[in-house]
């Protein structure tokens, strides 16, 4: 149960602190995914529904990421 709710919050977080620091969402999505393959590698992830909570985190991250750097260069 903690690991999809982790699954759930963590990646969508991770994509919008990166995109924060490098000011870029697509670096942002990059670095996550790359944190998550790792993960991936290591072997803690388990099931394919893991994987798919872990994707569905990433998009809505990505698109809020999206949001959140046209707003902060329209206020710039």
């Amino acid at each position: 149960m903690i690991k999809f709710l982790s699954a759930l919050l963590f990646p969508g977080l991770l994509v919008m602190l990166f995109s924060r620091v490098t000011y870029n969402y697509i670096v942002g999505l990059i670095l996550t995914v790359a944190l998550i393959a790792a993960s991936a590698y290591k072997g803690y992830t388990h099931t394919n529904l893991l994987i798919i909570v872990d994707a569905l985190s990433l998009t809505v991250g990505l698109w809020l990421s999206k949001r959140m750097m046209k707003r902060t260069a329209k206020s710039a």
